[in-house]
């Protein structure tokens, strides 16, 4: 429950600051008459997003076994993917967020109402795509039949439009930066759960070999049914007895992406390093003296 709660609050704050600073851009400008092709833009996006988690939930269950697991397979490493490149997405752009979103929507305006519409519902739309596939995966790899993860999500999700109202409403200050970073970091250990996951489904739908080559069983020490065996389930999507498959996946996974994650911005790069040639040459000279 706690990681489809982190899951709905990550995207949905997201999705509300967005939002906010859009909607403060315009009542700050004195642009009101925009404000209805933006809520229409964000209601749309919604509704698909709404559509799609339904159209995920409802079309599998026509599937045999063995399809159904090779979906969620195949979702859950195309969602890690999305949430991998979302995480460090952010962790690069929060700083200049609500500057990104101002140019984007001053050329919106110029562009018409259309053009509103089609910029509220990407910027909100692309998040709750992910949102819904995220949890639509974690769902399915929790596998309890229980209504927790989606409570969780809505939770979450409930949480992080308080915060964007607040936000707006200039009660609450937020380091983006810092948010994004831990959050970011928390959300990598949950998506390597889900990764690990996804690799047993497509072992269960024989895509994969080696379902039967365990790496441990600790099921004795840490039963499944136990409360703190549902916790690390329900937090890690921890199994007690793996494959040697998930153990290397999980492994793989984890440790090269938060090592990249957590280093600073522009390691990989090689910025702030090095100035560039027209910062050095950016200062006036002084003008020669008669």
């Amino acid at each position: 429950m706690f990681s489809n709660y982190l899951i709905g609050l990550r995207e949905g704050l997201e999705a509300s600051l967005v939002v906010c600073i859009l909607i403060a851009y315009l009542v700050k400008t004195g642009r009101r008459d925009a404000l209805r092709p933006i809520w229409i833009g964000i209601g749309v996006a919604v509704a698909l997003a709404l559509g799609f988690g339904s159209a995920l939930e409802f079309g599998s269950q026509e599937l045999t076994f063995e399809a159904q697991e090779a979906l969620g397979g195949s979702l859950s490493v195309i969602a890690v993917g999305l949430v991998t490149w979302m995480v460090f997405w952010m962790r690069r752009t929060a700083r200049h967020l609500k500057s990104e979103l101002h140019g984007k929507l001053d050329a919106a305006l110029q562009m018409g109402t259309a053009a509103l519409v089609a910029t509220a519902f990407l910027a909100v739309g692309r998040e709750g795509l992910e949102t819904a596939l995220f949890v639509w995966a974690s769902v399915h790899a929790a596998g309890d039949g229980t209504p927790r993860p989606l409570i969780g999500a809505a939770l979450g999700i409930a949480t992080a439009v308080f915060l964007g109202w607040l936000f707006y409403r200039g009660a609450l200050r937020i380091n983006l930066a810092k948010f994004f970073t831990w959050t970011g970091g928390m959300l990598v250990v949950v998506a390597a759960g889900v990764l690990a996951y996804g690799f047993h489904d497509l072992q269960e739908a024989n895509w994969l070999p080696g379902l039967r080559d365990r790496a441990f069983d600790i099921s004795d020490t840490i039963p499944p049914d136990s409360w703190y065996g549902t916790l690390l389930k329900g937090v890690f999507n921890f199994q007690p007895d793996p494959t040697v498959l998930q153990v290397t996946v999980w492994l793989l996974y984890l440790i090269p992406t938060l090592v990249l994650f957590l280093a600073p911005v522009g390691f990989a790069s090689g910025k702030g390093k090095v100035k560039a040639p027209d910062e050095q040459g950016s200062r006036p000279s002084k003008a020669p003296q008669a």
